[in-house]
């Protein structure tokens, strides 16, 4: 039987690839970003993840406003990097799991959750930059992806609690896969950051860590927080933290925090990290 062993939550803000990728990550600006991260290398190396579902917001790389799924699970062989305007990033393309995102579509969609599933999709930082933060930068990722799109740019995005039911969803349909399979359900975007407007600039570090803090104690009542509260506390672009909601949701009630990271700023982002075990 396949099982969920950790939930990881962070941030995937696009200038921390670039600086991976161009060899800045011990400039003094990065190298506090990239330390937060030496602990989770580690850990997920030790722990050898056959499959990580990986849950981000496409940047109008695959979608645009002509097509906007409000989730979308990618049931592909493999996922190519995304051109976003200076060519794809350079690292590995992502390899599927077909088997297990077809049967997370099929359990998910008769628990009367609609999920789009694509076959063809190139994936973008949002799905890249959480890979290298926690994989490092190998000549191929070290176990098979599975993206989850979480429509948070257009609205009406999803709410949390949706969210949060939804991974609970994917939690029974991995329960129910028979092959034996270690899983690790990512959730990532946020923390607080608004790109644009008057509050451009905006990072709410109290907002934050009590996010965070809720997120273990007390993910339930947090699934109920309002789409005008991430605005109003933790900018435009702070809804993005209901993506860290649907993993908790794959997890048990009692996971248990082993690691937690919180840096300001990364290119006008708060960055915020934890990895929850599950019992």
């Amino acid at each position: 039987m396949a099982r969920i062993i950790a939930g990881v939550t962070t941030s995937h803000v696009p200038a921390i690839g670039a600086a991976l990728d161009q060899g800045r990550t011990a400039d003094p600006y990065w190298a506090p970003v990239f330390a937060g991260y030496e602990f989770a290398r580690q850990w997920i190396a030790e722990q050898k993840p056959d499959v990580v579902v990986l849950v981000y917001n496409d940047h109008a790389s695959a979608f645009s406003l002509e097509l906007i799924p409000t989730f979308a699970i990618g049931c592909a062989e493999s996922f190519a990097p995304a051109d976003e305007g200076w060519g794809p990033r350079p690292v590995p393309v992502v390899e599927g799991h077909p088997a297990l995102a077809w049967h997370i579509a099929q359990s998910a969609i008769l628990d009367e959750f609609d999920l789009t599933i694509v076959n063809r999709m190139d994936v973008d930082h949002g799905l890249t930059v959480p890979l290298s933060l926690l994989f490092g930068q190998p000549q191929r990722w070290p176990c098979k992806v599975i993206p989850l799109a979480v429509n948070v740019v257009q609205y009406p995005p999803p709410t949390g609690n949706r969210c949060w039911n939804l991974g609970k969803a994917i939690a029974r349909a991995v329960a129910s896969y028979d092959e034996d399979l270690k899983v690790m359900v990512w959730g990532t975007g946020g923390m607080s950051h608004q790109l644009q407007g008057p509050r451009a600039g905006l990072i709410n570090r109290e907002f934050d860590l009590a996010f965070m803090d809720r997120l273990v104690a007390d993910p339930e009542g947090l699934a109920k927080m309002p789409h005008v509260d991430y605005v109003r506390e933790a900018g435009s672009e702070g809804i993005e933290l209901v993506m860290w909601l649907l993993m908790r949701g794959a997890l048990a009630p009692a996971a248990r925090e082993i690691h937690r990271f919180y840096h300001v700023p990364a290119s006008n982002t708060a960055v915020g990290h934890m990895i929850l075990e599950n019992p």
